[in-house]
């Protein structure tokens, strides 16, 4: 199958990914944009998991206001060179990133920001609403577990559902941001203002 230009600009609107490796995934599945897709988040992450290590000191704090002022979130994210955070890539994500924790209300970056007795105090409540169904303990177990897979998903940043594009997590978003800036990138902390609260 011709690979045309257009398609490669389709793939390359929807990954944020080069013309060159675009144009490459393509041919790989034989003009199938779907596996196109797949294959580019997956060599994505692989680039994200190879940066893992490195140390991201420098990146940008935003601050924005939301509702009237009602809402106010300052968010740090980290990059590994000033080159990257200047990217319009980068600052468009902080922006993001912003909007979502006003948005969405995490209670932190990951699973392990959430305090443990809030986890504890989820799990108890999870428990008893389990209990009532008479199953046996190891169903029960099952049970709670997925429910805590459901708490993580709507409460920890990373795994919060994109406001922008709820097929994508923010930790997709993040991948696709490395693997565009080529640099580990990182959420380093955040703080959201309510009035009132």
């Amino acid at each position: 199958m011709e690979i045309t230009s257009g398609m490669v600009k389709e793939l390359r609107e929807r990954t944020n990914v080069g013309m060159m490796d675009c144009k490459k995934a393509l041919q790989e599945t034989s003009g199938d944009m779907e596996k196109a897709v797949d294959i580019l988040r997956q060599r994505g992450l692989a680039k994200a998991m190879k940066r893992a290590g490195r140390e991201a000191a420098d990146g940008m704090v935003h601050a924005y206001i939301h509702s009237g002022g009602k809402i106010g979130v300052l968010v740090e994210v980290n990059c590994e060179t000033d080159f990257a955070a200047k990217s319009e890539d980068f600052t468009e994500f902080v922006k993001n990133v912003a909007l979502q924790i006003a948005a969405a209300n995490p209670l932190g970056i990951s699973p392990e920001d959430i305090p443990q007795e809030t986890i504890d105090r989820e799990r108890a409540i999870y428990m008893a609403q389990a209990q009532e169904s008479g199953k046996p303990q190891n169903i029960l177990e099952k049970m709670v577990d997925g429910k805590m897979r459901k708490f993580y998903e709507e409460n920890t940043l990373l795994q919060q559902k994109y406001i922008r594009d709820p097929d994508k997590t923010i930790q997709d978003y993040l991948n696709e941001l490395i693997a565009s800036v080529g640099e580990k990138v990182q959420v380093r902390r955040f703080c959201r203002y309510q009035l009132g609260e």
